[in-house]
C-alpha cells in the first residue's frame, strides 16, 4: 500500500518533495530525476530549485528523465514538454540540460506517417533510461480519469514507452495551455508506460483540489485495475501520495493515514 500524505497545500506538499531530492542528491550527486509537467509538480520543483540553491548543491551530475510528449510539436514550441521541463525544471535548478531527456527528442514534431521513427523511440527511451541506472525519484501528477503521465484508462500495466491516443477528457483537460482551444491541442503522445514508471526506485504523487478526489480514491483505496492507470502504485514497494485535504475528501481512512505519518520515525524520510 502506498504512503498517503495529507498538506495543507501545493507548499507543503512542495517542500517535502524538495527536502526529499535535495538529500537524495546530496547522497548520489549523479541521481536520476524522473520528471513531469502540469500543474500539479511546480511548488515542489520552485522548493527543489530553492534548497539547492541556499544549500549550495552541487547539481552538475544529476540526469532527469521526462515521462511524455506531445507528438506533432516542435521541440521549440512552447507547450511541448521539451520546451517545458526546460522553463520549469532545468533552467531553476541549474541542471546541464544534455543530461535532460524528454521522450519526443529524438522525433521532433514528426509526423504520425512516420511509422518507423516513432516506433523506435520508445524502446530507445527505455534503454537509455537503463543506461542510466534507472529512475531514483519519480514525480507524477494525476489526471481526472486516473492517468498516469499519458497512459490512459484501459493502459496495460506492463507497458513501456511507447505511442498512445490521447483521451478526449485528457485534451479537454489541457486544452487550458493552448488559449482554451482543443483543436491545438495534439491527438497523440509518447508517454513512459506504467510498467517503465514503476521501475524507478521511489514514486511520489502529487494531487490537488476536489477535481482530483475520485481519481484518488479509485488510486489508493479502488482495486488495482488498468482503467485507474494510478491504481499500479499499490504494487510499488516505495510509493508516496502527497495530497491536500480536497483530494482526500472521497478517502475513507483518511484519519489513519494521517495517524500514521505523524507516528513515523523521523529517519525514515519518505
Amino acid at each position: 500500500m502506498a504512503e498517503v500524505i495529507i498538506v495543507r497545500n501545493e507548499e507543503e506538499a512542495g517542500e517535502i518533495y524538495g527536502r526529499c531530492v535535495a538529500d537524495l542528491i546530496k547522497a548520489k550527486p549523479d541521481a536520476v530525476l524522473g520528471l513531469a509537467t502540469g500543474s500539479s509538480p511546480l511548488a515542489a520543483y520552485r522548493a527543489l530549485a530553492k534548497i539547492v540553491h541556499e544549500e549550495h548543491i552541487d547539481v552538475s551530475k544529476v540526469r532527469g528523465f521526462a515521462l511524455d510528449e506531445y507528438l506533432g510539436l516542435p521541440l521549440t514550441h512552447p507547450e511541448s514538454y521539451h520546451s517545458t521541463i526546460h522553463r520549469t525544471v532545468v533552467e531553476p535548478l541549474g541542471l546541464d540540460p544534455e543530461k535532460v531527456h524528454v521522450p519526443g527528442d529524438v522525433l521532433n514534431g514528426a509526423p504520425l506517417e512516420d511509422g518507423d521513427k516513432i516506433a523506435a523511440a520508445g524502446p530507445a527511451y527505455d534503454a537509455a533510461i537503463e543506461a542510466a541506472g534507472g529512475i531514483d525519484v519519480q514525480i507524477l501528477g494525476i489526471g481526472t480519469d486516473g492517468h498516469i503521465g499519458f497512459n490512459e484508462p484501459g493502459s496495460s500495466l506492463a507497458s513501456g514507452t511507447r505511442v498512445k491516443t490521447l483521451a478526449e477528457q485528457t485534451r479537454i483537460d489541457n486544452a487550458r495551455f493552448f488559449d482554451n482551444d482543443i483543436n491545438q491541442v495534439p491527438t497523440h503522445c509518447i508517454t513512459q508506460g506504467i510498467g517503465t514508471v514503476l521501475k524507478a526506485r521511489h514514486l511520489v504523487l502529487l494531487a490537488f483540489g476536489s477535481g482530483k478526489a475520485e481519481a484518488i480514491e479509485e488510486t489508493v483505496e479502488g482495486g488495482v485495475s488498468a482503467f485507474c492507470p494510478a491504481s499500479a502504485l499499490q504494487l510499488h514497494p516505495h510509493a508516496t501520495i502527497i495530497i491536500d485535504e480536497e483530494a482526500a475528501s472521497r478517502l475513507r481512512h483518511k484519519d489513519y493515514y494521517r495517524y500514521a505519518f505523524a507516528h513515523k520515525p523521523a529517519w525514515q524520510g519518505i
